[in-house]
């Protein structure tokens, strides 16, 4: 071999050395995730994302939901809808139905005859308001503020639903990590327990690594937990922009049967109204309006020094039109058809919204009984079993299984206690109640 061919022989050799290093120090570190640990915590596995939410006792569910109305997106178009309604109350309150004119004219005859004939002439137009107009304009004017008021009010039950919704959420939650932590306190003493009886030649190696698999379990469900939770949270600090909750915030089943009283409904029904009215008033307003003129007129004639003064009144009377009218109608009729299939689109929303919420609430009672029932008697398995398995009548396996059905047991009886509560807020969310 030439040592030109070893030369490079020895070049690659290096460099698939060098790669292969640098690759099993990269898998090295992906295999070893605790040497990425903290020296101390080798058996601690935490999240460093932590959202946390300080509990107010003196901060109460109307309070959160005056702040999150607040800063609600949809203020910002409720806004300009008040312009709106205050730009058509103006014209409700105006003098005339629309502006009136000034025109002016001057005629001579410099470019023809020469004779010195000059006249000067002064025009008001003044528009009448049709019969009913000025009425209708008023109606207008008050529905589309009724309107309005209904848009805030059923905006802040909208508000209320979503706060509602992220405060039980937060609170579901938190009873599933506070079941996980102590479900991972007893996979520790467990495991503990386990490990002194094996020193103590008991039991065997099995079962030892049978303890620590159900403490890894028991911690991944704990992470798992935590994680949802911080989701949470953070949910409820977009929506409100507060990190504090209240302490409280259970509510009273309301007395009301159905969503008649919801504003959401209300609006719905106060915007059909308010598109009656609009196309009761473009009936009238698609005519136009007779306009009375009034002039001063001066007139001076040919090799005539002196002026004649004189005041005229002109009636103007339109008639016809129907081809300036009909896109007006068009557009009023077109504007209630949406309100009116909004409206029946709401109304069958509503009913299936409210017999869900009747059916959930009545379920959650049933089955709250019954989980009560199954947590009494998994947690008095979970004990004996505790006592067969420490004094070497059962194994660790039948221990693992009966612990798995209490914690199952009392994860389904809490979780049925606060979907009981959300339940009932969902009813009062569905009739139109707020917190």
């Amino acid at each position: 071999m030439s040592i030109f061919r070893l030369r490079w022989l020895v070049i690659a050799l290096l460099i698939s050395l060098g790669s292969y290093t640098h690759a099993a120090s990269a898998q090295g570190e992906l295999a070893s995730p605790a040497s990425k640990i903290p020296a101390g915590s080798s058996d601690v596995h935490e999240v460093e994302h932590w959202d946390a939410l300080a509990v107010n006792p003196n901060l109460s569910v109307a309070e959160v939901l005056e702040k999150t109305y607040a800063r609600n997106p949809k203020q910002a178009l409720l806004n300009s809808r008040n312009s709106v309604v205050t730009s058509k109350q103006l014209m409700a309150n105006a003098w005339l139905p629309t502006a009136p004119a000034l025109g002016f004219a001057h005629q001579n005859d410099t470019l023809g005859s020469g004779r010195g004939e000059r006249e000067w002439q002064a025009e008001l137009e003044l528009p009448v308001w049709l019969p009913n107009q000025r009425n209708n304009r008023h109606k207008v004017a008050d529905d589309s503020r009724f309107n309005l008021n209904a848009s805030q009010t059923s905006t802040r039950l909208q508000v209320a639903g979503q706060l509602r919704d992220a405060l039980w959420d937060v609170a579901f939650n938190e009873n599933n990590l506070a079941l996980a932590q102590h479900m991972l306190s007893l996979a520790n003493q467990l495991q503990s327990d386990v490990e002194k009886r094996h020193s103590a030649g008991e039991l065997a190696k099995t079962d030892v690594m049978l303890a620590q698999q159900e403490r890894l379990r028991a911690e991944k469900e704990q992470l798992r937990a935590e994680a949802e939770l911080m989701h949470a949270r953070y949910r409820y600090y977009l929506l409100t922009g507060l990190r504090e909750i209240p302490a409280n915030f259970e509510e009273q089943q309301s007395l009301l049967e159905n969503y008649s009283q919801s504003p959401i409904w209300l609006e719905a029904e106060s915007k059909v109204n308010l598109a009656q009215s609009e196309r009761a008033l473009a009936q009238i307003e698609s005519r136009e309006h007779m306009q009375v003129l009034l002039n001063m007129r001066s007139v001076k004639g040919g090799f005539d020094n002196a002026a004649n003064e004189s005041v005229g009144v002109k009636l103007r009377i339109p008639f016809g039109g129907e081809a300036r009218s009909a896109p007006i109608k068009a557009a009023a009729e077109l504007e209630l058809g949406n309100a009116l299939t909004e409206r029946e689109s709401l109304r069958m929303a509503l009913e299936a919204a409210m017999h869900e919420a009747e059916h959930n609430l009545n379920v959650s009672k049933a089955e709250l009984v019954l989980a009560g029932k199954q947590n009494e008697i998994a947690q008095e398995n979970a004990r004996l079993g505790e006592k067969s398995f420490r004094l070497g009548e059962s194994d660790l396996v039948s221990l693992l299984r009966v612990q798995s059905q209490a914690f199952e047991a009392a994860r389904a009886y809490s979780t049925r206690q606060i979907q009981l509560k959300w339940d009932i807020a969902r009813y009062n969310q569905t009739v139109g109640v707020l917190p």
